[in-house]
């Protein structure tokens, strides 16, 4: 178990915490809750050995393995496959032996490398590299691609699955959901669901919280507080605390106000000395219960719009995608990802827009947004329509060496230029003021951007919106960088607002909170979602099974093909009969084709029976007899190759 007895932690001279102590048992899944800069990644950073405690014992089994997600961006030109693979560190010294041991030419040594090589799992190790990598919302066709080809966000998905590949006793996850769609969402809820070890998740994300955790430790004033039951059950359990604690104190202070009115009254009589005495002792013994602190709330508002449009836009015939590169050959025609949609938006509306990965959501966002143009179609706006758009990339467009007080300036100076005036503050003085009200106070507003964290950076862009006064907000993935009393503030003054909100999220709490209709982008379309978010979950576990079935008939079909190898052309006839010699390797020839047929029929059923879901020892079986048959079928290739090379030069 992991043990914290009396823990101080300082970063710098800050102390975050102090005196702090919690047990965590074998087999575990607690998510790590607190305010932002309360010292979760702190208390990480004592987990994974990169921090020391100050003071207090800490103790960890010194024989668990540790997985974690790299925070770096990966740069490497190897492929996706293969770097998740990478991450099997059990694998990696596995393979790493098996060299070691066939250059010292030592048998025995050999046979124990092959072996724990066989029981790391190096037979299926592409197999479950590739499911991790799906599974968080890759397409097949990416799975040998370089891990520089991808954006940043994807590349973090591969070190989420690199870290699920590597095999451990104790998972430590930072914000695992941040760069993941809804799809991937439930995908990695379901893998960590099954996992076996001891596993510590810091999230914003309530719902995913509630899938994944049995037990919350709550980071509070420096201390570890540690409540038996996922996120919702903690906050039940916290609220009767704090109302305890509130009627506790209030209790005690009608005490301490009683015996010290008896002490000031009393404390000048002779005859009352005493008594006013030992009130004294009393009240100076008397352990204080200390007031209710509540963490400050963070609430904001989105003002009341100029005008609404009803309807807001109408789309007819709309195809929605993207143009060809600059450097494109003329003629190149531009790629359509979801096409034919006549849809109209009005005044009011609340809509979910539902997708897996790929199909298109932030496409036909970009596109009602004026940051793509349709492919064809026509879009139709109200008159008036104000659009404020939050983009999944809007933290990128942020200028790192400006302060929030001059990304402000600039707004105004842009909305003023193009005629746009919200009707909102533009002095220096109101837009320090309209910034306070987003938590960016005194010296904050003139803070450079490139230092803040990322939950500020998405304040700012969420000020800056309400700023604009719109009518129509398209909200693309708002909530990546914030915490979950942002997420509350966000999910309250989008129900209060007034005009038509359009939301992209795989914050399900947010979606159940604002959304009263949905959208579901797929197969190339736009349909309405007849549903709750529960069914559209059952959905996509279903989509996500028919395609692992798609993928593994696709498997056997191309193994298939693979043994199906063309047979040997007939030699032209001779006018001479065929010597000895040569009558042998054709004899040999036709023996090592048969046998390669077979050898081939064999592997298509083994890889089969793997596929499906073997017990650990059927795994370990299957997995010896298909080493044996690829060996020989390796061997048996080689002498192919070599025979048909001979019967070519004695024909």
């Amino acid at each position: 178990m992991i043990t914290l007895k009396n823990v101080t932690l300082r970063r710098g001279a800050r102390v975050l915490l102090d005196g702090a102590s919690v047990t965590i048992n074998p087999g575990e899944k607690v998510g790590l809750v607190g305010r932002n800069g309360a010292g979760k990644s702190t208390l990480f950073a004592l987990l994974n050995g990169t921090l020391h405690e100050d003071n207090g014992d800490y103790t960890i089994p010194a024989q668990w393995r540790l997985a974690q997600v790299a925070q770096d961006m990966p740069e490497t030109a190897e492929s996706a496959t293969d770097f998740v693979i990478a991450g099997d560190t059990r694998l990696a010294a596995a393979q790493a032996e098996v060299q070691a041991s066939e250059a010292t030419e030592d048998g025995e040594r050999m046979a124990h490398a092959y072996m724990e090589l066989h029981d790391a799992g190096a037979h299926d190790a592409p197999a479950r590299a590739q499911a991790l990598i799906l599974g968080l919302g890759f397409k097949t066709t990416e799975l040998d691609k370089p891990v520089n080809s991808f954006s940043g966000g994807w590349r973090m998905r591969l070190q989420l699955a690199r870290a699920l590949m590597c095999p451990s006793d104790l998972l430590l996850l930072d914000e695992p959901t941040n760069h993941l769609d809804l799809d991937a969402l439930v995908w990695l809820e379901a893998w960590l669901q099954r996992y076996q070890g001891t596993m510590i998740v810091i999230s914003h994300d309530r719902e995913f919280l509630d899938a994944v955790t049995q037990v919350t430790v709550h980071i509070e004033n420096a201390k570890l507080n540690r409540y038996g039951g996922n996120y919702s059950k903690f906050e039940d359990m916290r609220a009767e605390q704090m109302e305890l604690q509130q009627a506790s104190y209030a209790k005690q202070q009608e005490k301490i106000a009683h015996l010290q009115k008896f002490i000031d009254r009393f404390k000048a009589k002779a005859s009352k000395a005493k008594q006013a005495q030992s009130r004294v002792k009393a009240l100076g013994r008397m352990e204080r219960i200390a007031p209710l602190l509540a963490e400050a709330d963070f609430t904001f508002e989105f003002k009341e719009p100029a005008n609404l449009p009803n309807p807001m836009l109408a789309m007819q015939n709309v195809s929605f995608g993207y143009p060809p590169p600059d450097d494109a050959p003329a003629g190149t025609p531009p790629t359509v990802i979801v096409k034919n949609v006549s849809k109209s938006v009005l005044a009011g509306q609340r809509i979910g827009i539902l997708g897996a990965n790929g199909q298109g959501k932030s496409t036909v966002v970009k596109t009602i947004a004026r940051a793509l143009a349709p492919i064809s179609g026509e879009i139709t706006e109200g008159k008036g329509l104000a659009i404020g758009y939050f983009a999944q990339q809007e933290l990128d467009v942020l200028r790192p060496q400006d302060t929030p007080l001059e990304h402000m300036i600039r707004l105004v100076k842009d909305t003023t230029a193009r005629g746009q005036l919200s009707g909102q503050p533009t002095r220096e003085q109101d837009l320090r003021s309209f910034l306070g009200s987003f938590n960016f106070t005194g010296d904050q507003v003139k803070q450079t951007v490139g230092s803040m964290s990322g939950g500020e950076k998405a304040r700012l862009v969420l000020c800056m919106l309400v700023w604009q006064r719109p009518n129509l907000l398209l909200l693309d993935e708002p909530t990546n960088h914030l915490d979950l009393a942002t997420r509350e503030a966000l999910g309250m003054a989008l129900n209060e607002f007034e005009g038509t909100v359009m939301l992209v999220s795989h914050d399900r709490a947010l979606l159940r909170t604002v959304c009263d209709e949905f959208w579901l982008v797929s197969h190339g379309g736009v349909d309405p979602f007849d549903g709750d978010l529960d069914d559209y979950q059952r959905y996509l576990l279903d989509e996500a099974k028919r395609q692992r079935e798609a993928i593994k008939e696709s498997a056997k079909e191309a193994a298939a093909a693979a043994s199906a190898k063309p047979a040997t052309p007939a030699p032209a006839a001779k006018p001479a009969r065929e010597d000895n010699r040569t009558r042998q390797l054709r004899r040999e020839l036709e023996k090592a084709e048969a046998r390669l047929a077979e050898l081939n029929q064999q592997k298509t059923a083994l890889e089969a029976k793997l596929a499906g879901h073997p017990s650990v020892a059927e795994i370990t079986e299957l997995g010896l007899q298909l080493q044996q048959v690829q060996n020989e079928l390796d061997t048996l290739e080689e002498r192919w190759l070599e025979l048909s090379g001979q019967l070519e030069i004695s024909g």
